[in-house]
């Protein structure tokens, strides 16, 4: 099935995927495409969309894109930096603010006959995140909407269906950004929403038969949300020629090798289990440094497929579990000029030794839609709702240099915080939560005895995909149940405190 398709330009920002995120939630298909490297502009393509950057169209090799074919042919809208340039390029002026614009502002002024704008109105919040301001817009564009700081945060050009818009709609600080693109994609653009979850495990499904046709998979489970999800593809793609390893790294949480195991079993999935969790630590001996644990654990997961691999007749590819923000951490999914915050160890190429071609079904979805496929496929609503786990696991909640005593203390506070949680109803309510072990040691009492003991954090957050999170404002009574439980089940922990940090500026893992 051909669907209608939004062109979104990437110019960098981390936030270039929460766009494509908001236009599919709208049913609206949509592909990322670097500025620098565009496909052919043909009768494909119904909208396009310009992205903000981390770059600024003052500077003297600002990133500018080749709209000749676009501008005043297609509806196009500018977001953030997209605003900026369709400002700076054709006749306005952009300056440097006075102070960074970042953060939550408030509408002041709606154009209320604007389509663009409908049924958005003043004093609604928007997301700002820019270092200049559009001064002053060429004589043919027309202002839709201001904040008490920003003149210009929204504007349209006369003439064509050529918007733009100073904040960022796409992130869920902008209570009304899903109206707009809304507004933008349906009412002005015309699509017509086929592109729903359905639709798109009966075309992946379609594609993986074609890509694999007889060939054997090998896919390594972790038991969360992604690699079921995109097991449960390939197992209606290829069925019994997928073969699920799930590997026990010594990094996973209580008991979770075990009740695994059984879980996937149950499903009909074809899996075995392999520990491994002496290779893992070993390769971890003495490793203190984030990236040097992701990498450690990578390139470990890949010998250990390896191995399993080779013990598979005529085995050709190796499935992963990635799915967008994986990706957009690492690098530019598109090869566009995106900023790498982190690595992560399901991302990227193979070694030349290990003959396997990649697939990864989901790469293209967010944590929310990889749920709402899942749901679509009536997968069990106890492994849907799980919280998200990180790849390299506990490793990277550990500060510091990895020890199987570390893990087992680490798996016991974890577990305590994860099951109070289910017996308080908050579990659903958090988006991710987890305990980190802290590198410092810190004083306390007990009984009459003075001990020195370690420190862990606990971290809760909310959020849709991962990208922005909020810190949960959890019970005190709660908190204080948890510490409790913690200090006097766990030997070697003396003292629990609360993460309240937000992301941006933190992240969620602390590595």
């Amino acid at each position: 099935m051909q669907h209608e398709k939004v062109l979104i330009l990437d110019f960098g920002s981390q936030y270039t995927q929460l766009i494509a995120r908001k236009v599919r939630e709208l049913n609206i298909y949509s592909e990322i495409h670097p500025y620098n490297n565009m496909p052919v502009i043909d009768g494909s393509w119904k909208a396009v969309i310009l992205s903000g950057s981390p770059h600024s169209v003052r500077e003297e090799n600002a990133p500018i894109p080749n709209l000749s074919q676009i501008k005043g042919k297609l509806p196009l809208l500018g977001v953030c930096y997209g605003a900026q340039h369709l400002a700076h390029e054709f006749g306005g002026e952009v300056l440097p603010s006075n102070t960074r614009e970042y953060g939550r502002a408030n509408l002041s002024f709606v154009d209320e006959n604007s389509i663009l704008m409908q049924n958005v109105f003043s004093n609604s919040q928007v997301w700002m995140s820019h270092g200049d301001t559009i001064a002053t817009i060429p004589e043919h564009y027309k202002v839709l909407a201001s904040t008490n700081d920003v003149e210009v945060a929204a504007y349209e050009i006369k003439g064509e269906q050529t918007y733009a818009l100073q904040f960022h709609p796409e992130v869920y600080h902008s209570k009304d950004g899903t109206i707009i693109l809304n507004n933008f994609l349906v009412d002005i653009c015309g699509f017509s929403q086929d592109w729903m979850p359905a639709t798109f495990v009966e075309e992946t499904v379609e594609g993986l038969k074609e890509k694999l046709g007889n060939d054997k998979v090998v896919l390594g489970l972790s038991g969360g949300v992604d690699s079921t999800v995109a097991a449960v593809l390939l197992h209606k793609a290829i069925g019994e020629n997928l073969y699920c390893i799930f590997v026990d790294n010594g990094l996973l949480r209580k008991d979770e090798f075990d009740n695994v195991l059984v879980q996937y079993k149950g499903m009909g999935l074809n899996v075995k289990g392999v520990d491994a969790k002496d290779r893992f630590y070993e390769a971890l001996a003495d490793v203190s440094d984030p990236e040097k644990k992701r990498k450690a654990i990578g390139a470990k997961f890949i010998d250990v497929f390896d191995d399993e691999a080779n013990q598979i007749k005529d085995v050709k590819w190796l499935a992963q579990g990635t799915i967008y923000p994986d990706v957009i951490e690492s690098v530019s999914v598109t090869g566009g000029p995106s900023q790498t915050i982190k690595s992560h160890h399901n991302v990227g190429g193979l070694p030349d030794y290990m003959k396997l071609k990649i697939v990864e079904p989901l790469n293209a979805l967010f944590k929310d839609e990889v749920r709402r496929i899942g749901r679509s496929m009536h997968i069990d609503e106890n492994i849907l709702e799980r919280h998200p786990f990180p790849g390299p696991g506990l490793a990277i909640r550990i500060l510091g240099d990895v020890t199987e005593e570390k893990v087992r203390i680490l798996q016991e506070v974890d577990a305590i915080f994860i099951s109070l949680l289910k017996l308080y109803g908050l579990y659903d309510k958090v988006w991710q939560a987890g305990a980190m072990l802290l590198s410092v040691q810190s004083v306390g009492v007990m009984g009459d005895e003075r001990t020195y003991e370690n420190a862990v954090a606990l971290r809760a957050v909310e959020s849709t995909d991962g990208m922005t999170a909020d810190w949960v404002h959890l019970p005190y009574d709660f908190l204080a149940k948890v510490s409790n439980d913690i200090i006097n089940k766990v030997k070697g922990i003396n003292r629990v405190v609360y993460d309240i940090s937000s992301k941006p500026p933190a992240t969620i893992e602390w590595e």
